[in-house]
């Protein structure tokens, strides 16, 4: 089987999208929710909270920007951001089959499905273009980079909610593990919306606290009352080692263990079992004991059974001593893009030595397993692995473990 290594990042978050900037953010502890009064337009919505990435996008000639919403062009920005930073963009290696695509969203973008739900509605096609449905089809982000970039591989969609960009840097890991691509582009995006926000509050998942925006999301906190939406997307680059060593390329980390299972209980109520259990398949791929896991960057979206579910299948195989913190208390739930944006975080912590803490976090709730919760100015942990965990509808499990690279 095939190394595989990470040579290239690109990302655009509601903290910005270079690692100094977001880490800066990230020290001084304070994060990027907002009121959104676009939604003050929906009677119903209980939580108005959301997380912008408020980032200037490329733009692109009309032949490729058409047939993209929001949701696939901040894939391709993230994209072409990692290229770059691989040293790939422009590169015919690229463009020869020895690249290909896994990457996914929750779904496609949100304004041409309200074109078509006005033509359902009124029976007026006002609106509706040729590329109306590429640019709200569920793999609209994985098929719009691959013609971006003229990329010949493999395309593997992954639009499975919150593991979107998880699954999608397994599948890719996976692909060039086995020697079916050289070089992979893998991550996840999301764009931010009303109905994105809708389809937690009619859970009673969102946070409430519209008028103190700086003090949710709370993971893992006895006071938290539900997530906030995020967006963003971001993107590795995945190539196997000794292509990667043969050209020179900057190596970021190692990708060692992928581990995926499903619940097979319950739509979206989650099961600690099972995520347990894909815990272990990921140490069981990376042939590691638990104990050498340094670190776990959490799903930890501060809803109620999310949180207890999952600290407590983290205690279980990993032990009460493992230090853990959640990164959407800055940047809310990026859904779709969290896996990737979450990875990438991991990997930029466990380099620089530093990881920072869960904020809001001031009271672990008693029903929350214990574990070394990372709080305050964060904490500096030299460690060689660390483990990143999400999980969405459907009982869908999966956690990536990335090893330092000398």
């Amino acid at each position: 089987m095939k190394r595989v290594v990470i040579t290239g990042i690109g990302g655009i978050t509601p903290l910005g999208a270079d690692w100094s900037e977001i880490e800066s953010r990230l020290r001084q502890r304070r994060n990027a929710v907002r009121r959104m009064p676009e939604w003050d337009y929906f009677d119903s919505l209980n939580g108005r909270l959301g997380c912008p990435a408020d980032i200037a996008l490329p733009e692109w000639p009309r032949r490729h920007a058409r047939s993209m919403g929001r949701v696939a062009q901040l894939a391709v920005a993230a994209s072409e951001r990692a290229l770059r930073d691989a040293g790939l963009y422009g590169d015919p290696v690229i463009a020869d089959g020895r690249m290909g695509v896994a990457y996914g969203s929750s779904g496609g973008s949100v304004e041409p499905v309200r074109v078509v739900g006005r033509m359902l509605e009124t029976g007026s096609m006002q609106g509706v273009t040729a590329t109306s449905y590429i640019q709200m089809m569920a793999h609209t982000t994985a098929v719009n980079i691959g013609v971006f970039f003229g990329l010949k591989g493999r395309i593997i969609p992954t639009s499975s909610a919150c593991t979107s960009g998880s699954q999608a840097i397994g599948y890719g890991f996976e692909a060039i593990r086995y020697g079916k691509q050289r070089l992979m582009l893998c991550g996840g995006a999301e764009e931010l919306s009303g109905p994105g926000a809708a389809v937690f509050d009619t859970l009673f998942a969102t946070s409430t606290r519209n008028d103190a925006p700086e003090l949710t999301p709370r993971p893992f906190d006895r006071a938290r009352d539900g997530l906030v939406v995020g967006e963003g997307a971001t993107t590795l680059v995945l190539e196997e080692y000794e292509h990667a060593k043969a050209r020179g390329a900057r190596i970021y980390a190692e990708m060692v263990g992928f581990g995926c299972n499903s619940d097979g209980n319950h739509i979206t109520q989650p099961t600690s079992e099972t995520m347990a259990l894909a815990m272990r398949l990921a140490l069981e791929d990376a042939q590691l004991a638990p104990e050498a896991i340094g670190y776990v960057s959490a799903h930890g979206t501060a809803t109620d059974r999310g949180d207890v579910a999952e600290t407590h299948a983290t205690a279980e195989v990993l032990g009460t001593r493992m230090p853990i913190s959640s990164m959407k208390s800055y940047v809310g739930h990026t859904l779709g893009a969290c896996g990737a944006l979450e990875s990438w975080w991991a990997i930029e912590m466990m380099r620089g030595g530093w990881f920072a803490p869960t904020i809001n976090l001031t009271e672990v709730d008693p029903a929350c397993a214990e574990l070394d919760y990372v709080v305050g100015e964060g904490r500096r942990i030299d460690t060689p692995y660390v483990m990143n965990n999400n999980f969405a509808f459907g009982g869908i499990n999966t956690s990536l473990i990335f090893k330092a690279h000398p």
